[in-house]
C-alpha cells in the first residue's frame, strides 16, 4: 500500500508576531540553532518514510514562492494551493481529493502532519508513525497521535482513551473515546491525574478513501466540492473550479467535523520529544537558557535579568532587572511582554486590524 505524507502549511503563526507575519509565517521561519525552517524540519523528519515524490503539501496560494524556495525537493504539482483559509477540515479533504486522482486506483494510507511543530527523537517518531500505518491500513480506522502529557496544559485539546479487552487487537494503540477542547487549569489537572487523556497533537493516519469517504457521510455538502474539483483537475477550468468551490466551505476543523463523529479511532501515545512551538516560551524548550534562566539571541546586553526571554534584531537591545518578560526585537516592530500572558499576542493582530495597521500584520 502506497504511504504519501500531507504537510498542511497555511497557518499564520499569530502567536510568534512580530517576527511570524502575513508575509512570513511561523512554518517558514528559523527557530531553532542549526538554521533550518519548521517546515524544512518536518520534510526532513518523513523522509525516512516516504519518497519525496509522495509528500504533499497543502498551503495558501499566497505561500507558494516560499515552498518552492525552501523545499526545492517537492514536485511542484504535490504543492497543493488553498485559494483561502478554512481550517482543516476543507484542507485535509482537498488534498485528499488531489491525492486520489493521482494515484487512480492505487490505495493509499495519508500521513497528515503540521508544518510547525518540532520533534526531538526522530527515530522514535517513525516508530510511532510505521505503528499507525498499520492500524490506519487495517479496515477503515483512523489514528490520531496523542502526546502523553507531562503537566496540565490549557493551550492544547485532549484525547479522552480507553483500553479494554476488545481494543487490545492493536499493540500500543487505545480505542478514542472522546475529543475534549482546551480546558481550564482545574480541569488540566484532573485530565493528568486520571492518566487516560493525551493532548491531542494534530496529527492523523488513516487512509485515504477512508476519510474521503467520512467526508461523504458527515459533511456531504462539502464533499460534493470534492468531486467537482476532482473532475476539473488537469483542465483548463482547474483554477475557477477549485477558487469557486473553496470558497464556498465553511470553515471547520477536522476534529469537529468528522473525528469527534467517526466510531473506529485509535490514538497511538507519542513519547519522541514532541513540541507545537505555539508561543514565544517554547523557546525556552529548544534553546539553552543561561545560569539565570534566560533565553537570549542577538544583539543584546541584559544586566540583572532573569527568567526571560530576548530576541534582538540589528540594534542593540539593552534589558535591565526584569523578570519573565518577553522582548522580541524586529525591524519595524518590538514586542514586550510577560511571560504569563505569551497567548494574548494575538489580541495585538486584532487591535492592529481594527486599527488597520496592516503594515504590522
Amino acid at each position: 500500500m502506497k504511504i504519501v505524507v500531507v504537510i498542511m502549511a497555511g497557518g499564520k503563526g499569530e502567536r510568534f508576531w512580530p517576527r511570524s507575519r502575513k508575509n512570513m509565517p511561523k512554518q517558514f521561519l528559523s527557530l531553532t540553532t542549526d538554521g533550518k525552517t519548521m517546515i524544512q524540519h518536518t520534510v526532513k523528519r518523513i523522509c525516512p518514510l516516504v519518497d519525496m515524490e509522495d509528500v504533499f503539501i497543502v498551503t495558501n496560494k499566497d505561500y507558494e514562492n516560499l515552498v518552492l524556495e525552501q523545499l526545492p525537493n517537492v514536485q511542484k504539482n504535490n504543492i497543493i494551493l488553498e485559494p483561502i483559509a478554512r481550517n482543516t477540515a476543507p484542507c485535509i479533504g482537498l488534498v485528499a481529493t488531489y491525492i486520489k486522482h493521482k494515484y487512480k486506483n492505487e490505495e493509499t494510507v495519508m500521513i497528515v502532519l503540521p508544518s510547525d511543530h518540532l520533534i526531538k527523537y526522530n527515530e522514535m517518531f517513525i516508530d510511532t508513525m510505521n505503528n499507525a500505518i498499520k492500524i490506519a491500513s487495517e479496515d477503515e480506522n483512523m489514528v490520531t497521535i496523542g502526546i502523553t502529557p507531562s503537566y496540565p496544559e490549557i493551550g492544547y485539546g485532549y484525547i479522552n482513551f480507553g483500553y479494554n479487552e476488545e481494543d487490545k487487537k492493536y499493540s500500543g494503540a487505545y480505542k478514542v473515546k472522546r475529543f475534549v477542547e482546551k480546558p481550564n487549569l482545574e480541569k488540566a489537572k484532573e485530565y493528568l491525574v486520571s492518566g487516560k487523556y493525551l493532548w491531542n497533537s494534530g496529527m492523523f493516519v488513516w487512509k485515504t478513501s477512508t476519510i474521503l469517504k467520512s467526508f461523504k457521510e458527515y459533511i456531504p455538502e462539502m464533499y460534493q466540492g470534492f468531486v467537482k474539483i476532482e473532475q476539473a483537475i488537469e483542465t483548463q477550468s482547474e483554477d475557477e473550479v477549485l477558487e469557486r468551490e473553496f470558497s464556498k466551505f465553511k470553515s471547520e476543523s477536522i476534529d469537529y467535523g468528522i473525528m469527534e463523529k467517526y466510531s473506529d479511532i485509535y490514538t497511538v501515545p507519542g513519547n519522541f520529544g514532541w513540541d507545537d512551538v505555539g508561543s514565544w516560551l517554547a523557546l525556552e524548550r529548544t534553546y539553552k537558557t543561561d545560569e539565570n534562566g534566560n533565553v537570549i539571541d542577538g544583539n543584546v546586553i541584559s544586566i540583572n535579568v532573569k527568567n526571560s526571554i530576548i530576541q534582538a534584531n540589528n540594534k542593540l537591545v539593552a534589558t535591565v532587572g526584569i523578570e519573565n518578560i518577553v522582548v522580541v526585537d524586529t525591524e519595524d516592530a518590538i514586542l514586550i511582554c510577560a511571560k504569563d500572558k505569551v497567548q494574548d499576542v494575538k489580541k495585538v493582530i486584532e487591535n492592529l486590524k481594527l486599527c488597520n495597521r496592516n503594515q504590522y500584520l
